[in-house]
């Protein structure tokens, strides 16, 4: 039940902006904060960490504005508000260690060696970077673009970035690792 869960927020989350864009100027703003409102309650279910139980208030709160207001931005508020929560797992992680890369590094390598620990270091530094980029577009095009800039960013263009980020990481790793074997 608990994959289940997550599978359907994984999707759902995946699809928010695209589903937002279709759906403005067919459903008023109030009955799609529905919507974001799963994503809240979904994600509250689907996991243990203090942060995403904060996430999950600020989605409701977007939501009920949305409902009250039966305005659309704060239904488009919502992937700035994911950047902003990952932003501050990463950022913390750096504060207090392990950083969030090598902590997801340790679950298919539990023994890290130094070099790779300060690798997932500087990777997480790189993320959190992401994060305030994406996170800076995503509220720009909330705020400032038409519905269609900010479906096209946050539904296509905020993914192809992040896929670009990990498939750009996994090569300099491939190097990284490389260079330690034969050192």
């Amino acid at each position: 039940m608990v994959r289940v869960r997550v599978a359907a927020f994984a999707l759902l989350s995946l699809a928010y902006p695209l589903v937002v864009y279709l759906s403005l100027g067919r459903f008023e703003p109030r009955w799609l904060s529905l919507l974001l409102f799963t994503l809240a309650a979904l994600r509250a279910l689907t996991t243990r960490q203090a942060v995403w139980w904060v996430a999950a208030l600020g989605t409701g709160v977007l939501a009920l504005v949305a409902t009250a207001f039966n305005q659309a931005l704060p239904l488009k508020l919502y992937p700035a508000l994911v950047n902003a929560v990952m932003l501050v797992i990463f950022a913390t992680s750096l504060r207090f260690g392990p950083s969030a890369v090598e902590r997801l590094a340790r679950l298919s390598e539990p023994d890290l060696p130094p070099f790779a620990v300060i690798y997932t270091r500087r990777v997480t530094w790189i993320w959190c970077g992401f994060f305030v980029l994406n996170g800076s577009l995503a509220l720009a095009t909330a705020l400032w673009a038409s519905n269609q800039v900010w479906a096209f960013y946050n539904g296509l263009l905020a993914y192809v970035m992040m896929g670009a980020l990990f498939g750009g990481e996994w090569l300099v790793r491939r190097r990284v690792k490389a260079a330690h074997a034969h050192g």
